[in-house]
């Protein structure tokens, strides 16, 4: 370090520069003509996509060190294009086009020019809480018909027997079933009703068929329609509708999101029945392999290309894909207009060169899969349409994005491994954890439907949590933010956002990903048409270490004072050896205790175990005596000496 101190500030100018380039995935060091051009970096503002937004954050946090400055507004991809179509950001991020039919309902196009460019790949993944006997279930699998069920209310109950059939080595408990949806405009439900629509067409049309006013074939829709009167819970993001189903008191609840979000939580994912009946998670590779049979529009004059039709994907008969596939569009700007100038082209050319080529190297630690590279040579066209871009002749090879081969196929997908034979649908089932929760699930070894024994004792179902199975109700308690990370600041401003999803920092030395704060616990989200939305969770009952009352007693054989506890009337607790039970809500056992009576059922409310304090004789007995007889004269002094100096005072005064 000290020789390149040495060299002056004109080499260190140099080097910099040349970092920057690298930083950048250029591959190319920039020439002094950029570099100049360099100091008209210029904020950069967008919204829309929270399926993408784990990715951009990273993106956007290590280009910040460099002096591109992108604010990000993750509100849903139905805002983002909003926003974009009036001016009101620079850029915007959506898992659909304009020009979508959404009962009934075109979102036009703006008048503004622009260009879809895909940015990131991934698969929307069923995240869910669920547990048998106590130990969390990461295993769980579900097929369409049961996935599209749940979702429109006709499987009500993890024990239904069509969730059986599917996990044939688990006995699920009977526990209602919290279906979480998104309350506000969507890419992500867009996505996944789309599925529906496709492939469970019957089953999603019944469901829409109960909502006056929903044009038949339902289709695709940005806003679920939420059925009142049910367990159906909506939330807004997607860091709130993964943060609801996240919290331990909402056991049974499930919700589709970016594969990304459970990975950052820690949580599983279901293992989705493909076309090949094998049961497959989301992972880089599954999702690379399901997308190569997407159907791409490649006419450059046409005003949708590079969009994506699906049904190839929901399809493919690759026994590796993972049918809930697709990727994320930036929405750019190719004219000088709504405030547009040439030096936030510049900058915005300069942040899409970074995630097409750099950027792809970290998704997969993410929750993502790189794009392929067919998909990243033609967003460097789209970029090159960017006005105040400065256009870079880049060497595809030299991008380094683990999805390129070098005969131009793709890695992942090549490489991708088989399922394996127990994740085929029968009387088998893995036992392999999925998503952030790789602990194995312990698997029964009875035939189809789980019919015999569990592999644990199953405990009986935990009782609901307050407002768990009532969609009326609104819970109260704060989101996981996890640990300790910084907030960051404009993160997750969405109307009624439901809190936090952490974020993992990203490797090597540039700057990680920040949790965004949490929102106020209770807030109540925007009400979507026909159900209410709720904002937080019952909060958790509060382990508080529980003070007993106590009173001085003469032990009546040896005359020794004791301070004893006394138990609280109607709360059974005995003399439960040295244990003090915690506060608890509802009935439970009774206090940790070693000794008799430890244990015993409380009657609701706090349980207290009794906790004998002696002040019996001990080592320390004569040095405990002498104190207290040096406390007792110092008593009698204080008591004393107030009246003796009165009376002396007047006897001098006398005198």
């Amino acid at each position: 370090m000290h020789a390149l101190q040495m060299r002056g500030p004109s080499w260190r100018r140099r080097w910099t520069t040349a970092m920057i380039a690298v930083a950048l995935g250029l591959g190319v060091p920039l020439s002094a003509g950029v570099a100049a051009h360099a100091q008209s970096f210029v904020p950069l503002s967008g919204a829309g996509s929270t399926w993408s937004e784990i990715a951009l954050n990273t993106w956007k946090s290590n280009v910040a060190q460099f002096g591109i400055k992108i604010e990000y507004a993750g509100l849903g991809s139905s805002d983002g294009r909003v926003q974009f179509k009036n001016g009101t950001v620079n850029f915007a991020v959506s898992e659909i086009p304009y020009g979508i039919p959404d009962n009934g309902i075109i979102d036009l196009p703006p008048e503004r020019k622009f260009a879809y460019m895909p940015i990131v790949a991934g698969g929307s993944a069923l995240m869910y809480n669920l547990k048998i006997g106590g130990q969390r279930v990461t295993n769980l699998r579900l097929s369409g018909p049961v996935i599209a069920k749940i979702f429109t209310n006709v499987i009500t109950d993890w024990s239904d027997p069509a969730i059986a059939a599917d996990n044939a080595g688990l006995r699920l408990p009977a526990r209602k079933i919290i279906p979480v949806v998104r309350s506000d405009g969507s890419g992500t439900t867009a996505q996944f009703t789309d599925w529906m629509a496709k492939q469970q067409g019957p089953i999603w049309d019944a469901y829409c068929a109960k909502f006056p006013g929903r044009s038949l074939p339902c289709g695709l829709t940005s806003n679920f329609p939420i059925a009142p009167g049910t367990n159906m819970t909506a939330l807004a993001p997607s860091s709130g509708v993964a943060g609801y189903v996240a919290q331990d008191q909402n056991e049974g609840a499930i919700t589709y999101v970016e594969f990304a979000y459970a990975k950052e939580l820690a949580f599983p994912v279901a293992k989705v029945l493909n076309a090949s009946n094998y049961f497959v998670e989301p992972t880089p590779e599954s999702v690379a392999v399901a997308l190569l049979s997407a159907q791409i529009n490649n006419d450059p004059s046409s005003q949708e290309y590079l969009t994506q039709k699906l049904v190839g994907v929901y399809n493919s008969a690759d026994r590796r894909a993972y049918p809930l596939s697709s990727y994320s569009y930036m929405i750019v700007p190719l004219g000088l207009e709504k405030g547009f100038t040439s030096d936030k082209g510049y900058t915005l050319g300069r942040f899409a060169y970074y995630f097409l080529c750099q950027g792809q190297q970290q998704v997969a630690d993410l929750g993502y899969s790189p794009l392929p590279i067919n998909l990243v040579q033609a967003g460097f066209d789209q970029v090159r349409r960017i006005p105040g871009v400065n256009v870079q002749e880049l060497d595809i090879a030299k991008c380094n994005n683990p999805t390129f081969a070098a005969d131009g196929s793709n890695t992942l997908a090549n490489t991708a491994p088989q399922p394996p034979a127990c994740d085929k649908l029968g009387p088998e089932q893995c036992t392999t954890g999925t998503g952030g929760d790789q602990t194995p699930t312990a698997v029964s070894s009875a035939g189809a439907g789980g019919s015999g024994a569990p592999a644990a004792p199953e405990a009986p179902a935990a009782p609901e949590a307050p407002g768990a199975a009532d969609a009326g109700q609104a819970p109260t308690g704060p989101l996981p933010t996890g640990g300790s990370q910084p907030a960051q600041a404009g993160a997750n401003k969405s109307a009624g956002a439901n809190g936090a999803v952490p974020t993992r920092p990203t490797k090597g030395a540039t700057p990680g990903l920040t949790s965004a704060a949490p929102t106020a616990p209770g807030a109540i989200a925007p009400t979507a048409p026909g159900g209410q939305v709720l904002a937080g969770g019952p909060k958790p009952a509060t382990k508080v270490e529980a003070k007993p009352a106590t009173k001085v007693v003469i032990d009546p054989e040896s005359g020794e004072k004791k301070v004893v506890a006394v138990a609280t009337p109607g709360n059974p607790g005995g003399a439960g050896g040295d244990a003090v039970a915690t506060e608890s809500s509802g009935d439970g056992p009774g206090g940790a205790g070693t000794g008799p009576g430890a244990n015993q059922a409380g009657t609701g409310g706090t349980v207290i175990t009794a906790v004998p304090v002696s002040m019996s004789r001990d080592a320390g007995s004569g040095f405990t005596q002498a104190m207290m007889v040096l406390t007792g004269l110092l008593l009698i002094a204080l008591i004393a000496a107030p009246p003796m100096v009165a009376r002396a005072l007047a006897a001098r005064k006398s005198a």
